[in-house]
């Protein structure tokens, strides 16, 4: 009988650890799995989210994005500008989980508070001085942690956590992002809940904001710029 009782441990300890294994993402069988736009393409594969082209076919321009040292626009409602190298725009970014984002602001401008549901983020200031924040989740108190950057300083915020950017500085201010995540995705939070298409039933969001229904109409006819 110890036999069997030691065989049904044993047993029941792979099985954990095989749960366990296969829990996480499987490491990767190639060097590179370059996206496609075109699904049609002979050879294309489906993987984790998009096809990819025979990779015998890849050459460098799949691997490259020029630009990001321009200045972009920021003459907008949140005097902001996202520029994001993801794999829509980097197809060898593909199944790497990496990407990369340009932040621009004008004096006063806000990136505001949004979450990446697929990304950590990592912050460096190359000029001017942000004041930086994430919020916690429930169970943790919804705690702020905010701190203010200066030139060269570095900040993370975890992934999926409501998180912001504001130029607290007289001057235009440049920051860098990195990203956990070839296709991190971003959810702006004002725009998402009063912005959606359809609306959210203002009953909703005045039940949830405690606030008056008229104030719930009059946000969600307001104009929700998308900086990205």
């Amino acid at each position: 009988m110890k036999g069997v009782h030691f065989l049904i441990s044993t047993l029941a300890i792979l099985a954990s650890a095989t749960f366990l294994v296969s829990a996480s993402d499987p490491s990767s069988l190639q060097d590179f799995c370059v996206a496609l736009n075109d699904t049609k393409s002979a050879g294309a594969v489906f993987v984790n989210g998009k096809f990819c082209k025979d990779p015998k076919l890849a050459n460098a321009n799949d691997f490259f994005f020029s630009g990001l040292q321009n200045p972009r626009n920021t003459q907008n409602p949140l005097g902001s500008n996202v520029t994001a190298v993801n794999v829509d725009n980097l197809l060898g970014l593909n199944t790497l989980g990496i990407s990369l984002a340009r932040i621009d602001f004008a004096p006063n401008g806000l990136n505001p508070p949004h979450t990446h549901p697929r990304a950590t983020e990592i912050l460096v200031v190359l000029e001017g001085t942000l004041y930086v924040g994430f919020v916690t989740s429930n169970g943790d108190g919804n705690r702020l942690f905010t701190k203010v950057l200066n030139k060269g300083d570095v900040f993370v915020f975890p992934i999926g956590l409501i998180h912001f950017q504001l130029n607290v500085g007289k001057v235009n201010a440049v920051a860098f992002a990195g990203l956990s995540s070839q296709n991190p995705g971003v959810i702006t939070i004002a725009k998402a809940v009063f912005g959606s298409q359809p609306p959210i039933n203002p009953d909703v969001l005045a039940k949830a904001f405690q606030v008056d229904d008229n104030v719930v109409d009059y946000l969600q006819k307001q104009f929700w710029y998308d900086n990205n």
